[in-house]
C-alpha cells in the first residue's frame, strides 16, 4: 500500500508526522528518506509531538540516536548520516533498541542497508517549493495497518483536494484524481 500528500509547508509536514506517530501507536520502525533540507526532522517532530514531546527536536547526527521518554512511549530518532559502516550499529547497541518495544525513527537508513530490518512503514520526502511531497509505503502488516488509519484519519488540504491519493490514481475519497 502507498499513499502520497503535497505538503504546503512545515505546519503541514509537523501535522501529517502528527497522525503517522498518533497511527503508529507507540510501536514499529519508520523510515525517513530524502535529501537534506527535505523535513525529515521536520516530520520526526511531529511524530514526538503526538506522543507529547512539546521541547526542540534535533537530528542525531553526531550521537546517531536520541532516545525520549515519553510516558509510556519510548522512541528512538537515529540519524545514520554519519554512519561509516552499517556494522557500527552494533556497537551503539542498535540491535537491542530495534528489538525493544519501542517506535525507532530512522533517517538516512540507506546508510544502513543490509543491518536493518524493514520498516513498518518508510517515508520518502521531496522537495515540491515551497512544500514537500511525501510518499509513504507499508513494508509490513503493521505498517499497512498505519497506512489505513492515515487514510481514514489525515484531512486533505484545501488548496490540494487531490493531495492524498492511494496509488491508484484515486484521492482518499475515492474520486479519480484529474475529477478533483
Amino acid at each position: 500500500m502507498t499513499m502520497q500528500w503535497r505538503l504546503a509547508d512545515e505546519d503541514r509536514q509537523v501535522a501529517l508526522g502528527e497522525a503517522l506517530g498518533r497511527a503508529l501507536a507507540g510501536q514499529g520502525s519508520v523510515y525517513l528518506e530524502g535529501e537534506l533540507g527535505a523535513g525529515k526532522t521536520t516530520l520526526t517532530r511531529g511524530i514526538l509531538r503526538a506522543h507529547g514531546h512539546q521541547g526542540a527536536v534535533k537530528s542525531p547526527t553526531y550521537t546517531l540516536v536520541e532516545p525520549y521518554e515519553l510516558g509510556e512511549v519510548r522512541v528512538h530518532h537515529f540519524d545514520l548520516y554519519r554512519l561509516g559502516d552499517p556494522e557500527e550499529l552494533e556497537f551503539i547497541g542498535g540491535r537491542d533498541l530495534l528489538g525493544e518495544a519501542a517506535l525507532c525513527v530512522i533517517e538516512w537508513p540507506e546508510r544502513g542497508r543490509g543491518w536493518l530490518p524493514e520498516p513498518d512503514v518508510r517515508v520518502q520526502l521531496y522537495l515540491d517549493e515551497p512544500g514537500r511531497v511525501a510518499v509513504l509505503h507499508a513494508g509490513t502488516d503493521h505498517g499497512r495497518r498505519v497506512l489505513e488509519c492515515l487514510a481514514a484519519g489525515m484531512p486533505a488540504q484545501d488548496d490540494h483536494p487531490a493531495s492524498r491519493h492511494d496509488g491508484r490514481g484515486k484521492d482518499m475519497a475515492g474520486k479519480d484524481e484529474q475529477d478533483s
